[in-house]
């Protein structure tokens, strides 16, 4: 048991008793923190910064998985939350709030004429296929990038237990950047597919041509083009990669920093399509709950009225740079590299000599919680992320890979890990 990670450890057992994995969520769970050298629970959180149950301190990089968009605690969308509470949480009729920040995505969106509203992102894309499917009358579905838990997307990986066959059957994913691999697929079943969808971009930007490309594809194949935003939207410009890249889909859902880390979801596109809600069945209890929805209305009010997205963009960019810079310095290029946007920075780890991509992950992941910085592989960069903080990440790094760089040179990475290393789950991107 690890000294500094004590009563995380302590809590992770006891949660194992009653929990599965000990978390509600993979990304959180031993599946991705190596166990011995790294929190599992967090108590509070202000700004960029959280603190675990041992009460040591972070930077915040992850940042709920990419949900907590302005940082936590943030005082509009906290007071927002508290006189919305006064108020009552979920009602028996529709809320006005449920008016008011359709109105807002619909102003802010592109493609957004009408909108509904889910709990996460897996409602909103499952949503979207659904109404696809009602809309064209076909049931085949092309996917790239990750979309979710429910059945339709995840037979499509190799997380596929307890997902029938005919359900396997009718999901095709294709390869990001290649049209030639969407075009071939949509080929193999003329007439048969209903929507394409795919993540405007995560890991790799999008090549010139390429989104338009699969816009032409989509309509040339009579399907929908569906964008899944869930993390792009509202983070790389107000209306998402559409506005960004200036190409229009037929549907999108949005979630993750909606609402600042309140659990809420929407789909959005123009009335032609979204008429089809009124026809399939899409019905959620909690979709008008208020307090997302307040959180969500202080956080659209906010990126209109501050340059929350062009702060993501410089402060990831300057962190990114100086990673790189160090990257370069200490010949760490052939095993750890950076990709996607600056507000949405990946750190691609590769096998070398010495070391298998997850040993190295595991490191990183050790070296880099033992300094106060929380990354999952990732720089979510959040509105509350400082120049100060950043230069204290970058700070962090210039410990850890020469640290790493030594570790490699002496073939003693193994054996400097104070844990079992990290083993893939499955690849979500």
């Amino acid at each position: 048991m690890s000294e500094r990670y004590a009563k995380s450890e302590a809590l992770l057992r006891r949660a194992r008793r009653s929990i599965p994995l000990g978390a509600q969520t993979f990304s959180k769970s031993s599946t991705h923190l190596p166990e011995g050298a790294a929190p599992f629970f967090l108590e509070s959180g202000r700004g960029a910064r959280v603190r675990d149950a041992d009460g040591n301190e972070y930077i915040d990089l992850v940042n709920g998985l990419a949900a907590v968009l302005l940082g936590y605690a943030d005082p509009d969308v906290d007071a927002a939350v508290r006189s919305q509470l006064e108020r009552g949480v979920t009602f028996s009729l529709s809320h006005r709030l449920e008016t008011e920040v359709a109105e807002q995505l619909v102003e802010m969106i592109p493609c957004a004429e009408q909108v509904r509203f889910g709990k996460n992102g897996s409602d909103a894309t499952a949503a979207a296929v659904r109404l696809a499917r009602a809309a064209t009358g076909r049931d085949h579905v092309a996917v790239c990038g990750y979309h979710g838990w429910q059945d339709w997307y995840i037979g499509s990986t190799s997380r596929d237990l307890g997902v029938p066959d005919a359900t396997r059957a009718l999901t095709h994913p294709f390869d990001y950047g290649c049209l030639e691999s969407l075009e071939s697929l949509l080929a193999r079943h003329p007439g048969g597919f209903a929507a394409v969808i795919l993540e405007p971009f995560s890991a790799e930007l999008p090549p010139p041509g390429y989104l338009e490309g699969v816009r032409e594809a989509a309509d040339r194949h009579g399907c929908l083009l569906v964008f899944d935003e869930t993390v792009t939207g509202l983070r790389v410009a107000p209306g998402g990669a559409q506005e960004l890249f200036d190409v229009t889909p037929d549907l999108a859902t949005f979630g993750k920093g909606l609402a600042n880390g309140h659990p809420l979801s929407a789909v959005v596109g123009p009335a032609r399509w979204m008429r089809w809600m009124e026809r399939i069945f899409y019905s959620t209890t909690f979709g008008g709950e208020t307090l997302s929805l307040a959180a969500a209305s202080a956080v659209l009010q906010k990126i209109r009225r501050e340059p929350v997205v062009a702060t993501l963009e410089s402060r990831g960019r300057k962190l990114a740079a100086g990673v790189q810079e160090l990257l370069d310095s200490h010949g760490l290029g052939d095993c750890l590299s950076l990709s996607g946007h600056p507000a949405w920075i990946f750190l691609n780890f590769s096998d070398t000599s010495g070391a298998t991509a997850w040993e190295l992950r595991t490191f990183f992941f050790q070296e880099l919680f033992a300094r106060g910085v929380l990354s999952l592989g990732t720089h979510n960069v959040s509105y509350a992320l400082a120049d100060a903080e950043v230069e204290a990440v970058l700070s962090a790094y210039r410990e850890l890979l020469p640290a790493l760089s030594a570790a490699l040179r002496s073939g003693t990475l193994r054996e400097s890990l104070r844990c079992e290393p990290l083993e893939p789950l499955f690849r979500v991107r």
